[in-house]
């Protein structure tokens, strides 16, 4: 005997396009995917730019076939990368909060770190600390030098381990801005937050005020003297410190 109960799908297809049923390509998830992505293009192929205002809830559904819930999703992923904002009486607004965006989403970092973890982000920055040195020896100058020296003295005098870990990290971030490109900048500031937590579980107070201040003073004599192949060891040399304490304190 036949089974005369309508097919969930034919339901869902004839429901009303601007109500929650209706979405794009299937699955709920991979509808708001799509419309995320058409909302992008739609903002790049337009030429909008900040400032500028998004279609409507309701013309968006028209335009791409979604429903209702489909577009407020959307338009929350692209409110969390920071892409648009919402105001009242106005609707949508393109903004670009991106890389404060960024930046919050890598501080919500609760988890340990991992020893893959460390790998990546030692090798990382030694990508830029290491491999960098041509540029860096080109651009860095006098002041630079006495700079991420008084920043390395505050090292004697934190009072605590993660006061030293700030410390730590503007001397690098300082050595970092001597290369010049913000891009590089913004990408380490982003990645503060995990770093840190590799200083802190790598150091002790004692530590930072002895080993660590020990070895930015041997980087430092090795930009004073303009010798390269030092500077790239004494750096490496840093970096890859950490990797014995991080197995000795798991």
């Amino acid at each position: 005997m036949t089974d005369a109960r309508p097919n969930p799908s034919q339901e869902k297809s004839g429901s009303d396009p601007s109500g929650d049923e209706t979405e794009i390509h299937g699955s709920r998830s991979s509808a708001v995917d799509d419309l995320v992505n058409h909302i992008r293009a739609l903002i790049s192929e337009g030429g909008l730019k900040v400032g500028d205002s998004l279609p409507t809830e309701k013309e968006l559904c028209e335009r791409f076939h979604a429903g209702r819930n489909t577009v407020r999703e959307a338009m929350r992923i692209l409110k969390t990368y920071g892409v648009v904002k919402v105001r009242p009486k106005v609707g949508a607004v393109i903004i670009d909060e991106r890389m404060a965006r960024a930046l919050d989403l890598f501080a919500f970092n609760t988890l340990e770190v991992s020893r893959d973890t460390f790998v990546d982000i030692q090798g990382f920055r030694s990508l830029l600390e290491v491999a960098s040195f041509e540029l860096l020896f080109d651009r860095i100058k006098p002041r630079d030098i006495a700079d991420l020296h008084r920043i390395n003295k505050e090292l004697l005098t934190a009072e605590l381990a993660i006061d030293a870990s700030e410390v730590d990290f503007r001397f690098h971030t300082r050595l970092i801005e001597v290369i010049g490109n913000k891009a590089i900048l913004d990408v380490y500031k982003i990645m503060k937050p995990v770093i840190l937590k590799i200083m802190i579980k790598a150091k002790t107070l004692h530590t930072f005020s002895t080993v660590t201040y020990s070895e930015h003073a041997e980087i430092l004599d090795t930009l004073e003297a303009r010798d390269r192949t030092a500077y790239q060891y004494k750096m490496k040399t840093h970096l890859d410190a950490g990797f014995k304490h991080f197995e000795d304190r798991k």
